[in-house]
Formats: structure tokens, sequence, C-alpha cells
């Protein structure tokens, strides 16, 4: 049987460009939809008679191990986050939209692709001394002296100024000026400032002084022993699994991810007595909720929060 192919795939990714999405944007949205693909396919079921039946049975391919993956066709290895199967929901709920609105058919309305629950975990931010603690490992931890300037000053860049870890890897040496404010092209495009603290910035200047290479890459990776990679950098992938080792080697029992320092940067800042709107500005939020998820997350913020605004605190018991 002929290969199924989702109608005018490509013009949808295109348009996608035309509204500025940036390329990691684009990339999740192929890659998820092409697994959709690869469902129908399977499933040898044409486009035009995908109905809420077919989604569910969807929803259940996402959840299950044997489902495929988009590339290679590979089975996968392990199950999906919920909050993966809900951006790969929410992707074919967009192409959806998208074939409405250029008055293509569409089999299903997109209102149709429920999202899945999702468990709320309370969120977890580590104690300030031992984020101080992982932001510090690089120099004692690392024995190649380069490597641990440059991981210590990724730690603290990364704190500094709460920025994510995509936004940190495509870093220029250009975008920090004298004075250590940054100037971020984040998600959607948003434009932004954010800054460094002294303790960063000077971190950040012991690195470079160590760099005697021309790559305008903030951070870059080595091959070996003070072999700088030109024309390269440092991945996402590589910062994790740094700070995952740190993390291991330190003992602290919390986990910890770049995200855990974007999320701690926020926590903290609020405890400090920070507004939510300037958090929001910093964190480049576009809505005030998902900045309000991260400044009331510790336990401390909200003890502070009853002890100073309930209208009984300061009365003496009677």
């Amino acid at each position: 049987m002929a290969e199924i192919s989702l109608p005018y795939f490509d013009d949808f990714l295109l348009y996608l460009k035309t509204q500025n999405y940036s390329q990691e944007t684009i990339y999740n949205y192929e890659r998820d939809l092409k697994v959709f693909q690869v469902f129908i396919n399977d499933s040898s079921l044409p486009f035009k008679k995908v109905d809420k039946k077919s989604i569910a049975q969807y929803k259940a391919y996402l959840i299950s191990r044997d489902r495929q993956t988009a590339v290679n066709q590979e089975q996968a290895e392990k199950r999906l986050s919920a909050a993966s199967i809900n951006r790969m929901l929410s992707s074919l709920r967009s192409y959806l939209r998208w074939l409405i609105e250029m008055d293509y058919k569409a089999p299903i309305i997109p209102d149709s692709v429920k999202l899945i629950k999702t468990s709320k975990k309370k969120s977890k931010v580590p104690e300030l001394e031992d984020l101080i603690r992982l932001i510090e490992a690089p120099t004692t931890l690392e024995q190649d002296k380069r490597i641990g300037l440059r991981n210590r000053a990724i730690l603290e860049v990364l704190f500094s100024t709460g920025m994510r870890i995509s936004e940190l890897c495509r870093l220029n040496r250009e975008d920090i000026d004298q004075t250590g404010r940054i100037f971020i092209i984040g998600k959607g495009r948003k434009e932004r400032f954010v800054y460094l603290t002294p303790r960063a910035k000077q971190h950040l200047e012991r690195y470079l002084v160590s760099r005697d290479d021309s790559c305008p890459a903030l951070f870059i990776p080595y091959s070996g022993p003070n072999v700088a990679l030109k024309s390269k950098r440092i991945s996402s992938n590589y910062i994790q699994a740094k700070i995952k080792d740190y993390r291991q080697k330190l003992k602290i029992n919390i986990p910890i991810s770049p995200h855990s320092l974007r999320h701690g940067f926020a926590t903290y800042l609020a405890e400090e007595g920070a507004s939510p709107a300037a958090i929001q500005i910093l964190l480049g939020h576009e809505s005030l909720d998902t900045t309000t998820r991260y400044v009331h997350a510790s336990d401390r913020f909200a003890q502070q929060s009853h002890q100073k605004y309930h209208p009984l605190a300061k009365q003496s018991k009677k």
C-alpha cells in the first residue's frame, strides 16, 4: 500500500516560517506530525477518515512503547511523558486548525483532539545553598582548567539571568555589552534583555580570557586538552549531562536541571521581594500566569506570605 501523507504538509511548515517561528519550533512541529503520519500509515488509515475513535487510538499509540519514532521508524525505547504527548496532540490541533483556516478539508475539528490529563506534581526548588554548591562545582570537579572555567561560567550565567538553556547555547560574544547586559531573542522570537550579576560577569570574563580563538559563539566545546572546536557551539545535552554529574557527585538529592536554575532564579528573586511583573519580563513569559507558577513554588515563600498577610497573624493569643 502506498504511503499515506498529510495533505499540504510542506505548505503548513512554510506557513510557520512566514509567521516567524524559530527553526527549533518548526522542527518540533515537523517531528511531531511525522509521528502521526507514521501512525496512520501503520493503521492503513487514510487521513480523510480520521475520527474521534482514531484520535483515541493515536493517544494509546503514543502512550505505548510499541509506537514508532519519526526518525527511521525505529521502535521507541521508553514511554513518553504526559507533557510530550500533549505537545504532539497540540501540534496536530494546530495543523487541523490551519487546514480549516485555509479552507482545506479537515477530517475532524481541532477541539476533538483532547489533551490527556497530567499529574500536578509539586515543584521542587533546590535550596539556595545547594544551587550555589552546584554552580561552583566545575572549579573543583573538572581536571581540565579551561573546561572548569567554561562550565563555571555557564552555570553562573544561567542562574544570574534565568535564561533558557537553548538561549544560552545560541549566545555570541557580541550579545553582551560592557555592563553585563545581554540581548536575547527567546521563545516565539520575543526580544528581551537579561543581566549578569557582578559575580557572573567576573567568571565569564575569566573564561573568555582563557580562549585564544576567533569563534563568535560564547560557549564552545573542546575536543581535547586546550583544543577548541572552532565554529562550534556547546550543546544543551552536554550541559544537562554535566549538571546531572555534578549533582550526583555533590550528593544533592533533589534533581537539578538547567530549568531548575531558571526556576530557582525566579523563586529566589520573588522571595527577596521582586515584582512578579519584573520577573515576567526577565524570564520572557508572555503571560503573568506562567510566571506565578515559578514565584509561588517554594514553601518558604508561602510561609512568609502567610505570616505577612494573614489578618490574624499579628494578634497575640488570648
